[in-house]
Formats: structure tokens, C-alpha cells, sequence
């Protein structure tokens, strides 16, 4: 049977290996700016990719403001010459050294970090005057993560102390609702905006005190089609790159498409019933219980009876339709642990995969700096 995601020289890949489909990937970028309406309104996270490869294609098809977690993430953007890049984590430390670093040598690159803590933000306020230039940062929110972030109603004490620093501006706020993931999207909808209240709040706070042009970034996938309503926000989501079943089942309504899988190898048939395939705990990310790891598509019957570290062992009504080497294409519940997991991603085209590659460079800690 001919579908999306047969391959037609499969068994001549060792497996377990991540493979994209770049066309599928465009078609997500497509609807993204499609969705949004205005590209300067979508700043995509690249956790999910890490890879500078589809940052260029986010580039081409006019993204120019990006969002990252780590320095790794932030440096891959910066070698791609992204002109605006927000760390969205509150730099500490060693970090904050490294980051400082990344502005000195990316010049052509214009980094943010969050802040969440007044400390935090004189630390690098005054790194900012030992470089003798403005570090930007965002106050990061928490509107009931409970994750990072500081309530709204003390945000406004926050940046009137931070305004008044030197060598730091505060650009605007950074909204993260992760916990908001109902699947009825009018449910979604009311609990996102219920909690986006407290950040209307603290906008006309704010403006009471004489702070305009405040940007506000907001949201990551699940709430992505319910910020995108809001005109003046600008929207983070990450995944819709590669799409995963995860998503597929809890954001029925976005209508993105899986664009990358993991390819396994069934490698013994130890019992009548039962397959092991070599797609164990350091090939899928294995943060959810066993059954929500893993979707195989040309084997969507297959219960889950045990992982460890290279082995997988599923059990299936027609063991004889999955001989010893048959090639299983499996859809991973989280796509973004998953891709960390790989030192490289192979490209499909015409229903083959390539022999050349996407180095998922931004999987490691550290690139240069």
C-alpha cells in the first residue's frame, strides 16, 4: 500500500533514525504564517528543530523574530545571522556570561533574555554597562505554570525598578500558558484567555504609569490559535514544524502535519505474538508512560509490553504481516525530547531517503561558545 511515509530504500538505513520530510515541513511553515496572517507577528521556537537548516527555511519564508531555550539554541541562530532572538530563560551565572558572549560576537543578531527577579536584572544591568550598550530583556509572567515567572500584579513594581537601571531596557512582557492543554478548543480557549486577564491588567497598569510600546509575546502551541486573535501579540509556537502525535490528538482543530518520524527495525519475534524493535529509551523520548511514546503507522494495533535502552517489544494481532527486518514508522508522542536524542536528521525526497543530512546542531550544550 503506497502512503506518505513509505520509504522505498528503507532497509538499506540502519536504524533507529530520525527522518524529515521537507516538504511536509514547508507545508507547516505555510499554514503557520497562513494562521497568523502577519509572519512579524510569529516568532517560532526552535527547540523543537534545533537545526539551522530549518531555520533557514523560517527565514526564507520571512521570519525574522525567533525564540530559544538554551545558549546552544541561541548561537545556532545567531550562525544563521536571525535578526531577532529571544532566550526565553532568565540567564544566571555562567550562563549570563555565556550569553553576554553570544551579543559580542552575533552582531548582526539582537538578543533578549527574561527576567523574572530584580537581583537578576542588576546583574545584568551592570554587565551591560561594563560592555558600555543596553542588554534587552523581557519580563517573564506566570499566569499558572508555576514554572518561571513572576505574578502580574507585582510585575508592574518590577519594571518601574528596572526602567530605572542602566545598561538594561525592558522591551515587554513574555506570557507562557504550557498548563492550558484541553482538547475542546473552546474550553482551551476560555481557560487562555481567563489567564491573560491578569496581563491586560498589568497593561493598563502600565500605562497608567506612562510605558507605551510594550511588546508581548505569548503562548506556545496549544494556545497558538487562540492567540493569534490578539493583534498586538506576538505568538511562539514551536512544534508545528514536525508535528507529533501528542499534538495531532490534543490541537485537533490546527491542521498541521507530522513531518518527521522515527524509523526502527523489527529485530526478534520472541514470543507468537510479539515484536521487538530496536527504538528503545535512547531513541524516543520516554518522559510519558510506555503506551505514550511511540505510534507506529504501518502498525497503529501495537500494544506496548516493555522498553529498555535499545529495545522495544510490542505485541500484535498479525505477527506474520511483521517479519524479522520489516522497517516500522513510528510517530513519537513528543517530538521535541526526541529529536535531541539524534546527532542527525535524514531527508526524504520522492519517497527516498537521502544521503545527505541535517546536522541537529543545537542538540548539544555547547556549539563555540
Amino acid at each position: 500500500m503506497t502512503t506518505w511515509y513509505n520509504l522505498e530504500n528503507a532497509t538499506a538505513w540502519d536504524t533507529p533514525a530520525l527522518v524529515v520530510y521537507p516538504e511536509r515541513v514547508q507545508h507547516n511553515i505555510d499554514l503557520a504564517i497562513q494562521m497568523i496572517n502577519d509572519v512579524a507577528r510569529l516568532r517560532p521556537h526552535v527547540k523543537t528543530h534545533k537545526c539551522k537548516e530549518i531555520t533557514t527555511m523560517l527565514l526564507e519564508a520571512g521570519v525574522t523574530k525567533f525564540k530559544c531555550s538554551t545558549i546552544a539554541e541561541a548561537e545556532m541562530l545567531g550562525l544563521c545571522q536571525a535578526p531577532d532572538v529571544l532566550l526565553a530563560y532568565q540567564p544566571v551565572g555562567a550562563k549570563l556570561q555565556r550569553f553576554l558572549t553570544l551579543i559580542e560576537l552575533y552582531t548582526t543578531t539582537q538578543f533578549s533574555c527574561l527576567v523574572d527577579d530584580l537581583s537578576v536584572a542588576q546583574v545584568i544591568a551592570q554587565a551591560g554597562c561594563d560592555l558600555h550598550r543596553n542588554i534587552s530583556v523581557y519580563i517573564d509572567l506566570n499566569v499558572g505554570m508555576n514554572r518561571t515567572g513572576i505574578a502580574p500584579d507585582k510585575a508592574k513594581e518590577l519594571w518601574l525598578a528596572i526602567q530605572n537601571l542602566h545598561g538594561i531596557t525592558v522591551k515587554g512582557l513574555h506570557v507562557y500558558d504550557g498548563h492550558i492543554r484541553h482538547t475542546d478548543l473552546v474550553v482551551r480557549t476560555k481557560a487562555c484567555n481567563e489567564a491573560y486577564k491578569a496581563v491586560e491588567d498589568l497593561h493598563k497598569a502600565l500605562l497608567e504609569e506612562g510605558i507605551c510600546g510594550i511588546e508581548t509575546i505569548v503562548g506556545g502551541s496549544p494556545s497558538f490559535p487562540v492567540h493569534i486573535q490578539k493583534s498586538t501579540v506576538e505568538c511562539s509556537p514551536g512544534t508545528f514544524v514536525f508535528w507529533d502525535k501528542g499534538y495531532a490528538e490534543s490541537c485537533p482543530e490546527q491542521g498541521f502535519i507530522p513531518a518527521a518520524l522515527v524509523l526502527g527495525t523489527v529485530i526478534s519475534k520472541p514470543t507468537e505474538h510479539t515484536l521487538c524493535i530496536d527504538i528503545g529509551h535512547k531513541s524516543i523520548a520516554a518522559e510519558n508512560e510506555l503506551s505514550r511514546r511511540i505510534h507506529f503507522l504501518n502498525a497503529p494495533e501495537a500494544t506496548f509490553i516493555s522498553q529498555s535502552e535499545e529495545h522495544l517489544v510490542v505485541q500484535v494481532d498479525t505477527p506474520e504481516a511483521y517479519p524479522i527486518g520489516t522497517r516500522m514508522y513510528g510517530l513519537p508522542v513528543h517530538i521535541c525530547p526526541t529529536v535531541a536524542l539524534y546527532e542527525k536528521v535524514y531527508l526524504v525526497e520522492n519517497k527516498q531517503i537521502k544521503d545527505s543530512a541535517w546536522k541537529i546542531v543545537a542538540r548539544d550544550r555547547r556549539i563555540f561558545t
